[in-house]
């Protein structure tokens, strides 16, 4: 049931819900969602109850309302808001025709800890797509925006589901200011710090008692690229992070590994290259080489994609425009 009523310096219309658990989550914490939601459409919110209130400018209002009755269809078919999704939500409801359930319900995996993960933005639907159809996928664009989580997710559900038997994720070790030489420690304990990413992902999907046993088992494995070479990768879901800081000899011998019944996410960001000297990476020669093989999948992530805090977003536009 809806009323609108002309204003002097706008209108008003109203919502009316019915579910108390939904408009509890629908709301937020004190009514952050609604704050929220207020912010990102200049109007003003009044809440009594499972009846809502919106003020402000014609536009804005007619916008909110169709935002809030989508959000609120989201969590009838059971999406839990996570923090970032209503901004992000706004403006793949700006942007495009899609609807926000072809997008946020589009479940990439249900782990063991009973989180669902799915996208949250055009380009992460159209990556976990492409991820299902080819066997080599490359993922390009800045920090935050998913590449290396996203990825993560399709491999655990691939080997839940018993797709593959292995989950391989590697890394360049590239020497970003310290030498590994002069670090301390075993050579395990010198790499951590750049498999430690892949890891955090990892433990955030699975139980941590699981993903051990599975990593001492060798289900899941967690190494070094230098440790591919002379490999073939058979039943595996393999995943190369930071690739702009592969060399083109480094990044030919990774493609070069797959095996049958095996899937290649290959993740980077080619304005974070740190590899030294003359080198060139990689991930820029395998995009002028690979990129119109038939099987092979190039999906490119903007600012727009970031799903950390606003600030990320933020911060990679300034860089843009410095360059």
């Amino acid at each position: 049931m809806q009323d609108t009523i002309r204003l002097e310096n706008g209108v008003n219309k109203d919502l009316q819900f019915e579910d108390n658990n939904l408009i509890r989550e629908l709301y937020g914490q004190q009514n952050e969602h609604l704050k929220e939601i207020e912010n990102l459409y200049g109007i003003k919110i009044h809440s009594r109850g499972g009846k809502l209130s919106l003020e402000g400018e014609g536009t804005e209002v007619e916008s909110a309302y169709n935002f809030i009755n989508k959000i609120y269809s989201l969590l009838e078919k059971g999406y839990s808001l996570d923090p970032g999704d209503l901004e992000l939500a706004s403006r793949i409801v700006d942007e495009n025709s899609l609807q926000l359930e072809d997008i946020f319900l589009d479940t990439v995996c249900v782990s063991t800890r009973k989180k669902i993960i799915a996208p949250k933005s055009l380009n992460q639907k159209l990556y976990i797509e492409s991820i299902r159809k080819h066997d080599i996928v490359f993922g390009v664009g800045p920090a935050g925006t998913g590449k290396t989580y996203l990825a993560m997710a399709m491999a655990v559900s691939a080997l839940v589901n018993r797709e593959v038997n292995r989950i391989i994720l590697t890394r360049p070790a590239v020497e970003a200011g310290e030498k590994l030489g002069f670090l301390p420690g075993d050579l395990s304990q010198k790499v951590d710090p750049y498999l430690r990413p892949l890891l955090d992902a990892l433990y955030d999907m699975m139980d941590y008692d699981k993903a051990s046993r599975l990593i001492d088992k060798n289900a899941i494995e967690v190494a070094p690229l230098a440790f591919m070479r002379g490999r073939t990768l058979n039943d595996a879901f393999v995943v190369l992070d930071e690739a702009q800081n592969t060399t083109p000899m480094q990044m030919k011998m990774f493609l070069t590994r797959l095996g049958f019944n095996s899937k290649a996410v290959i993740t980077g960001d080619t304005t974070q290259i740190d590899l030294g000297g003359e080198d060139k990476s990689g991930l820029l020669e395998a995009e002028s080489l690979v990129k119109k093989i038939d099987g092979i999948s190039f999906v490119y992530f903007s600012k727009n994609d970031v799903v950390r805090h606003p600030l990320v977003r933020q911060i990679i536009e300034a860089y843009e425009q410095k360059s």
